[in-house]
């Protein structure tokens, strides 16, 4: 493995800016200009947006920013003893200690395990002391080195270590007004330890997570395990970070008092901890408070009222006001969730379809049964014996059929992930059973998603009752689902499918109703729909119910294929149209960044992957995203009102043959493509100077040209 840190990636004693922006783009710009990078604009934007999620400081005058990035070429290490210190948010104050971790997508475990290894160091004092009195570059190197190597740090005569010891006293004075924590002795247990010692509290588990799983995971980890020493409690902790993640064993999870979650991701198989009294937080915290969450959850132990996670997976006061999630955004969760898990049913089986169609003819809908005879499908001679249609027929038939079986999960599989994303894995089961009511009674998209939040809701509340300990292991597998689906399939049987079923074939008639300026003004909005948010809810409602009515299209009701085109071109319009600008029509105004992202642009429209506009749309969104809107409706209007039509739910161009009339089709995406990119070109050349920011990336890329 190469170097992670190399002399010319540290930079000492210099000022370095007042901001951690400053800080973080010269540490970018070092790793870029050793070649490390690609380009320097990619990777600074990522660490940003890195450390927007979650400030980077941490206790001791340090910082610890880092990100994942496709600018990178391999894992590095940049770091900064900085004067005057900068502000990264830790509670302690400025820190005058910066490392950059830059890694890229997809890195080595070994890589990473090495990186997380050096984030726990620094939580050591002795460790950081010795990078404080660091006299050279090449010193750093060797002490990083020996903490990646598991090497003690070199001790220092007395006199030195006293000299030393008073430098960092003044570096964390100037820091923040007082001596680092990780410089200083070991702070006394905060009030509330003494009671650590109860013999009625003795173990605790906990979760780190963040993110990225590099930095903040492990150094949550280890500051809660000396917490808990500090308490006299056995703390262990499931670390689920990039660099691998072992489960606690069930034992030592079954002997804990409490549970202490110090997390920015959703915890892995949370059931696991199902009855335990719970502590949640932030991973930040686990490094600034470790104490202070130590002794919370020893306070839970002790408090038969206190929060606990449930059999469900879920905390069992998991309301709007403790998790900080309302309802509106609870729902939108599940209903994406729910899509998102549904478009690889949609996208395999519509194309398998649309293969079946294209070897087949239009006609193998009606005569795919007559020809997958079930005697014939038995025989071990069945090729031999082709129908009169020939081998094209027959694989035709078997495209379509393996297709349209596939399709039949859609309304299922929607309801089940839609109850998964609200009561985790015990209402996978009751969703999918209520989704499966909702196609017997005719309910569709609409009695999917009801079926699902049923099924998702009832699990939830039933997951939150509290039960003896020897009944917990039989409530997510067998008590849950079987109650909630009896609840919520009951309900879409006997009261709600019914009239679901009537509102779904009324609005299903009154689509395929439209002609003429109505069906335009329909193909205007969902060409909105789809690129107001690309890829978002809105987005996803329009696929979503343009997929439900695709099986119910025919010769003689084309309106369900006319949607489905119109949604599909209009989505393949936005990453098309940021494509043409970025690469052809208006360079100048696009950052480096933004012309490759622009590249790749061209392939993902061309295929229908509207999120391919995203890049463009997160650095500019009050001109992307109108811009792209423009577009989009008017290639809807076009083909709502030629009458296109599309028999395959995704695969834009490369389902040519279940295109119809393949040349309007091309022409209203053109159109909008066109009109998008001169839009989006007007609106960055006249409304606005130039900003700054943009002005920089071209001068670096013309410096670097």
């Amino acid at each position: 493995m190469s170097a992670l840190i190399t002399p010319e990636l540290v930079t000492l004693d210099k000022n370095l800016g007042s901001s951690r922006a400053d800080v973080i783009r010269a540490l970018a710009q070092a790793v870029a200009d050793s070649g490390r990078a690609s380009e320097f604009e990619g990777l600074y934007a990522d660490a940003m947006a890195r450390e927007e999620k979650t400030a980077t400081g941490v206790p001791g005058g340090i910082a610890i920013p880092h990100c994942r990035s496709t600018a990178v070429t391999e894992p590095t290490l940049a770091m900064a003893r900085v004067e005057p210190a900068v502000d990264f948010g830790a509670k302690d104050g400025p820190a005058d200690l910066i490392f950059f971790i830059a890694v890229p997508e997809g890195a080595d475990q070994e890589h990473l395990k090495l990186l997380s290894k050096l984030a726990r160091s620094l939580i050591k004092k002795d460790f950081t002391a010795a990078l404080r009195e660091a006299k050279s570059e090449a010193e750093i190197v060797e002490l990083v080195d020996g903490a990646l190597n598991d090497r003690p740090v070199p001790s220092k005569p007395a006199q030195e270590s006293s000299d030393a010891a008073a430098a960092g006293s003044a570096a964390g004075a100037h820091a923040g007004g007082s001596a680092p924590a990780a410089a200083t002795e070991t702070a006394a247990p905060s009030a509330g330890a003494a009671d650590a010692s109860s013999p009625a509290v003795k173990r605790l588990v906990a979760v780190t997570a963040c993110p990225t799983g590099i930095a903040h995971t492990y150094m949550a980890a280890d500051a809660l395990v000396a917490a808990g020493e500090r308490a006299n409690v056995d703390v262990q902790v499931e670390t689920q970070g990039s660099s691998g993640s072992k489960p606690l064993d069930p034992a030592v999870i079954a002997a804990a008092d409490a549970v202490i979650f110090a997390v920015d991701v959703d915890v892995r198989d949370k059931h696991r901890f199902a009855g335990k009294p719970v502590i949640s937080a932030p991973v930040k915290r686990g490094i600034d408070e470790p104490d202070e969450m130590v002794n919370e959850a020893i306070a839970a132990a002790a408090d038969p009222s206190a929060r606990r996670v449930s059999s469900a997976g879920a905390s069992s006061s998991s309301d709007t006001a403790e998790n900080g999630e309302g309802i509106g955004s609870q729902l939108k969760r599940a209903l994406l969730t729910g899509v998102s898990y549904i478009i690889p049913f949609v996208a395999g089986g519509g194309l398998l379809m649309a293969l079946g169609f294209l070897l087949g003819g239009y006609g193998i809908g009606v005569t795919t049964d007559g020809v997958l005879r079930a005697d014939q499908i038995l025989e071990s001679s069945t090729l031999a014996n082709l129908p009169d249609g020939g081998l094209g027929l027959y694989l035709g038939a078997v495209f379509f059929k393996i297709g349209n079986l596939s399709m039949t999960f859609l309304i299922p599989a929607l309801a089940g992930y839609i109850a998964y994303a609200l009561a985790d894995r015990p209402g996978i089961a009751p969703g999918f059973t209520a989704g499966a009511v909702a196609g017997f009674m005719g309910a569709g998209f609409l009695g999917g998603i009801v079926g699902g939040l049923l099924a998702g809701y009832v699990a939830m509340l039933i997951g939150r009752i509290q039960v003896p300990r020897w009944l917990r292991g039989l409530m997510p597998v067998v008590i849950i689902p079987l109650l909630a689906s009896v609840v919520a399939s009951g309900l879409m049987l006997l009261v709600l499918g019914g009239p679901i079923a009537g509102l779904t074939d009324l609005l299903n008639n009154w689509l395929s109703g439209m002609t003429g300026a109505a069906a335009v003004v329909l193909g205007i909005v969902l060409g909105l729909m789809m690129a107001l948010d690309l890829g978002g809810p809105v987005n996803k409602v329009a696929y979503a119910f343009a997929v439900a009515g695709l099986a119910a299209g025919s010769v003689d009701n084309p309106a369900p294929w006319e949607i489905m085109a119109t949604v599909m071109a209009a989505g393949m319009v936005p990453p098309l149209a940021m494509a043409l600008a970025s690469t052809v029509l208006g360079k100048r105004l696009f950052t480096p960044v933004e012309r490759e992202n622009g590249k790749a642009a061209w392939l993902l429209g061309a295929v229908f992957i509207t999120e391919g506009a995203i890049p463009f749309a997160a650095a500019d969104p009050l001109r992307v995203i109108p811009a792209g809107m423009v577009g989009a409706a008017a290639t809807g209007a076009l083909i709502m009102g030629t009458g296109v039509t599309s028999q395959a739910p995704h695969g834009g161009f490369f389902v040519f043959f279940a295109i119809g009339n393949l040349l309007m089709f091309t022409v209203a995406i053109l159109a909008g493509t066109v009109i998008s990119a001169l839009t989006v070109i007007a609106l960055k050349r006249f409304t606005t100077k130039k900003p700054a920011a943009a002005a920089e990336s071209n001068e670096y890329a013309a410096a670097a040209a």
